[in-house]
Formats: C-alpha cells, sequence, structure tokens
C-alpha cells in the first residue's frame, strides 16, 4: 500500500468554510508579494537618493532571501508544532514591522554604525524572517483544510495571490513615489499587512472541525473524525527520514532552479524594462506587472492540471508530468523572450515564462503533502529553502552577467536553469513517501 492511500481516511471533512481560508491565504500571499517587490521600484529614487550602486542595491535584495531562505524550515515546524492560525498572525505583524522599517533605516542610528547599505539589509533580513513564515504555513493550512485531490489547486490559488502582489505593486508603488515618495510605499503596505493579521486572527483556525463556522463539527469529532494537524502527533523534524528519502533532496535541487528565475522577476524586471528597454517610470510599473498576471492565472490553473492529473495517472507521474512541463516551457519562453528586439514582444514572452514557472508549483508544493501530511509544514520549508537560495543567488548574480555580457546572456542563463530545473523531475517521486513512514 503506498503512504498516501493510509493517510486518506484522515482528510478533513468538506467545508464551504475552506474557500473562505483560502480566501485569506491568497489575501496575506498578494500583502507578502507588496512588501517584498515593493523595493524593487523604490530603488529607482532609493539608489540615487541615498548613493547605492547596481551591486550594492543587489546586496539589500539578497538579504531579504537570505533571511527569507533560513528561516524557512524553522516557520513551517512552528507551523506544523503550533498550528497556522497563531504562526501566521504573529508572522504577519513581524514582516509588517520591518516593511514600515525599510523607510526608517537610512535616517536611523543604524544607518550612522552599519552605514546605509548595512542598515537597509538589516531591515530586509529581518523582513525576510518574518515572510520565511508564510508559504510553508499556507502548504500546512491547505494539508490540514483540504482533501488530498485538491490540495495542487488549494495551494495554486494560495501562491496564485504573489501574482495579484507582484502585479499591483510595480504600477502602485511608481505612482506612490512619484507623488508622495518611496517613503510612503512603505508605510501604506505595513498598514495593510497590521490589518492583515487581525482579520486572520478572528476569523483562521487551524482545522475545519476547530472552526465555529462549521455545524457540525461535534458530530465528526464524536465519530472519531481526525481533527488536529501534524503537531499533535510528531513536532520533530524528521531528519532520519529526510536523510533516507532522495525524492525530497531532488525536490529541494529542482526548486532552487525556480527560485533563482522567480527572482529575476521579483529584484530586476522593472529595472530591466526602465533601464535596458528605454520604457520611462510609469510605462514601466505598467508593464512590469505583467509577468505577475500570467503567474496570477498559471498558478491554479498548474494546481489544477496536477490534482487532474494526479487522479489519472499517479502522484508520481501527474506531479511529474505537470512540473516538468511548467519549467521546461519557461525555460523556452524566457529564453526567446532575452533575444527580441522588439520590447513590446520580449515582455510578452517574458510573461508566459512566468506564468509557465509558477504554472509547476502546485506540483512542487502538494508533493511536500504527498510525502508526508504530518510534516507538510517542515517539507515545504526545506523545499522553499532551496528555492530561496536560489533566489540568493539571483538578484546579485544577475545584473554581474548582464554587466559584464549582456541583459541577453544574463536572462538566458535563467532560461537555461528553468530547463535544468524541469529535467530534475525525472528523480522526484512523491508516491514512495517518507522514508520512515512507508506502510
Amino acid at each position: 500500500m503506498h503512504p498516501h492511500h493510509s493517510t486518506d481516511h484522515d482528510s478533513p471533512p468538506l467545508t464551504r468554510i475552506r474557500w473562505v481560508i483560502l480566501g485569506l491565504l491568497f489575501a496575506i500571499s498578494v500583502v507578502t508579494y507588496i512588501d517584498r517587490v515593493n523595493i524593487s521600484v523604490t530603488a529607482r529614487q532609493m539608489m540615487p537618493a541615498l548613493g547605492l550602486t547596481d551591486q550594492q542595491m543587489g546586496f539589500v535584495f539578497s538579504a531579504f532571501v537570505i533571511g527569507y531562505a533560513l528561516f524557512q524550515i524553522p516557520g513551517g515546524w512552528l507551523g506544523d508544532r503550533w498550528g497556522a492560525r497563531i504562526i501566521l498572525t504573529l508572522a504577519l505583524l513581524w514582516w509588517s514591522v520591518f516593511t514600515a522599517w525599510t523607510a526608517m533605516a537610512p535616517a536611523s542610528p543604524l544607518a550612522g554604525w552599519l552605514g546605509i547599505m548595512g542598515a537597509l539589509a538589516l531591515a530586509r533580513f529581518l523582513l525576510g524572517v518574518g515572510e520565511a513564515v508564510a508559504l510553508p504555513n499556507f502548504n500546512r493550512v491547505v494539508t490540514d483544510w483540504l482533501p488530498a485531490g485538491e490540495r495542487g489547486l488549494g495551494i495554486g490559488i494560495a501562491i496564485g495571490g504573489i501574482g495579484v502582489g507582484a502585479a499591483i505593486t510595480p504600477p502602485v508603488t511608481a505612482w506612490i513615489m512619484v507623488n508622495f515618495g518611496w517613503q510612503t510605499a512603505f508605510y501604506l503596505s505595513a498598514v495593510l499587512g497590521l490589518g492583515l493579521a487581525v482579520i486572520w486572527w478572528f476569523i483562521a483556525r487551524n482545522h475545519p472541525l476547530d472552526h465555529p463556522w462549521v455545524a457540525n463539527r461535534t458530530a465528526n469529532q464524536n465519530t472519531g473524525t481526525a481533527t488536529t494537524t501534524g503537531q499533535a502527533s510528531s513536532p520533530a523534524i524528521p531528519w532520519a527520514a529526510l536523510r533516507k528519502t532522495p525524492t525530497v533532496w531532488w525536490l529541494v535541487l529542482s526548486y532552487s532552479c525556480l527560485g533563482y528565475v522567480a527572482y529575476v522577476y521579483m529584484s530586476w524586471f522593472y529595472l530591466y524594462l526602465v533601464n535596458v528597454r528605454g520604457f520611462d517610470i510609469l510605462r514601466g510599473g505598467v508593464f512590469a506587472s505583467a509577468p505577475f498576471l500570467a503567474i496570477l492565472i498559471f498558478c491554479p490553473i498548474g494546481g489544477w492540471v496536477t490534482d487532474r492529473m494526479a487522479a489519472r495517472h499517479g502522484l508520481t507521474a501527474g506531479r511529474r508530468q505537470t512540473g516538468m512541463a511548467g519549467m521546461l516551457l519557461a525555460g523556452a519562453a524566457i529564453g526567446l523572450g532575452a533575444w527580441l528586439d522588439s520590447p513590446y514582444l520580449a515582455i510578452a514572452s517574458l510573461s508566459l515564462g512566468a506564468g509557465w514557472l509558477y504554472f509547476s508549483v502546485g506540483a512542487y508544493w502538494s508533493s511536500t503533502s504527498d510525502l508526508s501530511r504530518t510534516h507538510a509544514g517542515s517539507l515545504s520549508g526545506l523545499m522553499n529553502m532551496g528555492a530561496n537560495i536560489g533566489g540568493a543567488i539571483s538578484p546579485t548574480v544577475t545584473p554581474w552577467i548582464a554587466e559584464q555580457w549582456g541583459w541577453p546572456l544574463s536572462l538566458g542563463t535563467a532560461a537555461l536553469i528553468a530547463i535544468i530545473g524541469g529535467l530534475l523531475w525525472l528523480w522526484i517521486d512523491p508516491e514512495k513517501g517518507l522514508a520512515q513512514e512507508k506502510s
């Protein structure tokens, strides 16, 4: 018997409230990417105002990703141990504070001690520490609230908020920056996060049967239906099992490739349009939203597709076919866009590349739940740490390659990395489960 079959009877009861919870995750996802992407737009004013070079700004970008990568596993473990309701609330409060602090850091005493670049880097590092909690806990929530056949769609919807947050951020932040100064963009996004923390705390619960809006929760509890997340049964991170499960490490490596490519869009795409393709600040902001609109559309579609493919062909084939197709098509579209002369055709091709990249996301994240429902938070945190190791390299390496050999080769490198990530799916087999949990 395959391990995922052994846990099917623990699937949560179907409730309409699960769509409300998914909607809240979508909203949190929007805010995380507003807080993450706004600095790539405000950099246009920040760099000359604060005397920072491209390489120095790349270091500031990377500081966020380093904090984000380092705290993925602890963030996922906290959700497995204590539940996503309290952990996501605290994380929202934390990262909202450090979003606001990004605006204050250059004029703070820290700038006198660490320099402006050092103060900004510290603020962004601590912002990354807070946001590291988000996606692993999204996966914890999806695992606890949705049955196995909906988890690809569920995580696709939740992470699809990236598309909205990152799409609206360039034009809105550019408009705020031009009219009210770059600092205001950070203060406003911090207020959004604080408000959402309050809403999440009052509406969310760790499991459907804990929710007061679920009318039949008492009856289900009396019949012995599972009511808790993985934290009750085994909160420890299963390091021994991880070492014996090659699929986990192929997932991490493949998702690292996705992370490298994703951060090219998060960090440099707006500045690429303005500085390389010749768009002005406001038009560049509008066109910089195109890849993220593609993400909004492709991410939930990819999640739905991987669920359907898994139901039809089995977990391994369903996840592998979706994940590989998304990554390979992303590489092809980015490679084409890198060399097109027309800026508009280049934007279209590069935007499709971002869409296909996130088409594969549902396959990655649902694979961690397939491997172990109990440790879904910790496993997805480990996988996402890999993505952000790739992402920590990307913001600094991308402009360096462009400076040495030009932007076509820099973007072409990202395309090649996407293709490698797709080919690594040949070794990913979520159907086997974690080594210690095989039945």
